[in-house]
This record gives C-alpha cells, structure tokens and sequence, in this order.
C-alpha cells in the first residue's frame, strides 16, 4: 500500500514514521517543495520511504503523485488543503489532513459532492484538536440517551515550564495567535453562540506532577463539532490548558497591542507589532525540551434511565527513544490511523467528512493504545 505525505517536516515526518511502522507493506512517498528536507527525512526514515520534490500549487506535478496511492495525507500548510482536496477528488484518491482553519475547511466541505461522486473520502481535521478530541466527543455522546453538558480540555505544554509564560512553542506560533484572538464557538442553552477567547478562566486538577492547571476559551480547537452536534447536548465548550498565570500574562501583551495589524516603522522597514512579536516569541519560547500533552473530555446526562457521567484522559509524553514529541504522538498518530483505516476499508462514507461523523472511537482508541497513546475512561451511574 502506498501514501502520499505531504510535508517533510515533523508532523509528515511523524505521520510517516507511523505509517511505516503499522505494516511492513506500506510504502510512503514523502513529498516537500525543499528537496533537500525529503531527502533528509527519507534517510532517516528508513528504504520503505522515497523523497520527492513536490510544489502542491503545481496542478500537473500534483495530480502525477497522486496516482497509484492509497490515502494522500497534508501535513503542510491548511492553505493548500482546498488545492489539494481538488487534485484528490479528481484523481480519485482518499484524503485526509491536518485542519488548522475553519474557512478552509468550510471550502472543502463544499466539494462534498464532488467527492461522493468520485468514491472519495476527504477527512479534514485529523489531528490533536481539532481531530482526536472531536472523535472522543462523538464517541462519548454515543454512551448516552440524553446529553447535558461535554467539556473539552486539551493542552500542549512543556514538562518542566519557564518563566514568564510557562509555555514552549509544539505547534505553531501563528496558529497559537489566532486561537487565543478569535472568537471560540460553543452551545450553552442548545444554541451556538460565540465567545471571546481567553475568557472562562477555570481550574482544572490533573496527576503528579501536573497538579492543578488552567483553562480558557480559545478558538478552532473543535472546528465545525459544535454545528455537528447541536441538538443533542444543551451544553458544550472547549478550552486549552496551560499552567497557572498563563492566561493573565499572555492576555495582557494582547491587550497592550502586541499582536495588532497596524504598520510599525522601524528605520526603513515596516512590519506590524502582530509580525514582531511573533518573532519574538519564535526566539524566546522554541527551546527543544521535553513536552507533555493533556486532554480530557468529560460528558453528563442521562443513560438507560439514569443520570450518568463519563470521562475519557489522555497524558502522554516526549518519546525519548523515537525522538517524538507528545504534540507530535497526538496530532501525526490520529491522523496516519485515520489514513490507514481510509485505506484497508474501514471507513466506508464517502464524502468530505469531519473525523467525528466517520472516524470509530473505539478503534481509534485501541489503535492508540498499540502506540503507547492511553486514553483512560472513567464512569458513574447512580439513580437520581
């Protein structure tokens, strides 16, 4: 069987990794439009892998790799997702990808059509958040006859955390922005309604050595989940974890302008305060230690008559021995099982289609298991 990874760096070269090592017949073309980083990651990677040098905003060069694959997979920019669904769909080859932008996503939803007619399947938002923690919350929803509240809570954090944020770049520091400025969508009431990010500030308790934490509003750590399940729970909100003071520091430097659009004049140059303090937080907070990822996704309502509440955990740390981060563990695994399991026929719809409608919970959370990614499930029951 053979995949199409697009993107060389850590998440595609993650994404390959656990590819390569759910069966000893899959082959992965790695393609990126710097050669010289699929080269690299190839090597590394082991005979089973070929670099290619592709630029995906080649309609030609595209549609030439994707022929004879089983799944394409975009760990690259979202910005290229829409182009890359096109090229997918005509060349009647499964997709899935990272997310990371609702418009985007919105785009691709259109072309859902398109896809059926072909018998292809398009699976954005196939990672962390959105991706995993959508997959817990419809699988949870399932446990139940009625729904009241789901409470999402995921966070990538450092193990050991550095003043004055408390915080080290796992992802990207633009996305980071964007989440904690944009509107987050929730339903309270049954109805979806918008919220401004960095509000809601909540303790949250985790294990030693975590203990207690924080969490927020933030935007797109769910995607379209709350229009997928409204309807059916009267109450639902995501929030990203940090360590306490967190939400206090950094929601200051907002408030002060650090991420406005406005043109700063710096001798002949000018960039706007948002491109300099990205900057600066690329140089103080991308230092390479240790990480640690936590989710949690907690549900109540009733089942079988009886007032009942659920809770799904996941800890998971950097792998010293493979070298890959928890961040990477939680967005690159959940989105190769989704590839495989698109791939050897379990996913039967066709369509573009988010992970929580098509995705099986329970197998992704075995297939995770295999990879020393644990999720843990906690219930009561008790008559009211």
């Amino acid at each position: 069987m053979r995949y199409l990874v697009l993107g060389a760096g850590m998440m595609g070269s993650a994404v390959a990794y656990d590819l390569l090592h759910a069966s000893p017949d899959v082959e992965v073309v790695l393609a990126d439009v710097n050669p010289d980083a699929a080269a690299a990651a190839a090597q590394t990677l082991g005979p089973r892998v070929r670099p290619m040098r592709l630029d995906v905003r080649d309609p030609q060069a595209l549609t030439a790799a994707l022929q004879g694959k089983a799944v394409v997979i975009s760990a690259v920019s979202y910005a290229v997702n829409e182009t890359v669904t096109r090229a997918a769909i005509a060349a009647g080859v499964h997709m899935c990808d990272l997310g990371g932008n609702n418009d985007v996503v919105d785009r691709q939803t259109r072309l859902d059509a398109e896809a059926r007619a072909r018998g292809v399947t398009v699976i954005p938002n196939c990672g962390l958040a959105p991706g995993l923690i959508n997959i817990l919350a419809a699988t949870g929803v399932q446990q139940f006859d009625t729904v009241e509240e789901i409470h999402l809570r995921v966070g990538g954090l450092p193990q050991q955390p550095r003043p004055p944020l408390n915080y080290q770049i796992v992802f990207s520091v633009e996305g980071l922005i964007n989440e904690y400025l944009e509107p987050a969508e929730i339903i309270e009431d049954g109805e979806i309604r918008k919220v401004e990010s960095m509000t809601g500030l909540e303790p949250l308790l985790f294990p030693p050595p975590y203990g207690t934490m924080e969490a927020f509003h933030t935007s797109g750590g769910i995607s379209t989940l709350a229009r997928t399940l409204k309807g059916r729970v009267r109450q639902l909100d995501y929030k990203t974890i940090r360590y306490p003071g967190h939400c206090d520091k950094f929601k200051t430097l907002l408030d002060l302008g650090f991420a406005a659009s406005e043109p700063v004049f710096a001798g002949t140059g000018v960039r706007t305060m948002r491109e300099l303090f990205t900057e600066l937080l690329k140089r103080k907070l991308s230092f390479a230690e240790p990480d640690v990822v936590l989710a949690r996704a907690t549900f109540s309502g009733t089942a079988r008559g009886q007032h009942r509440t659920l809770e799904y955990e996941c800890i998971d740390s950097y792998d010293a021995q493979s070298r890959i981060t928890a961040m990477m563990r939680t967005t690159a695994f959940p989105t190769s099982i989704t590839a495989l399991l698109l791939a050897d026929g379990t996913i039967t719809a066709r369509g573009v289609l988010m992970p929580e409608a098509c995705v099986p919970g329970d197998r992704m959370i075995t297939e995770l298991a295999k990879r020393n990614v644990r999720i843990t499930t906690r219930s009561t029951e008790f008559i009211p």
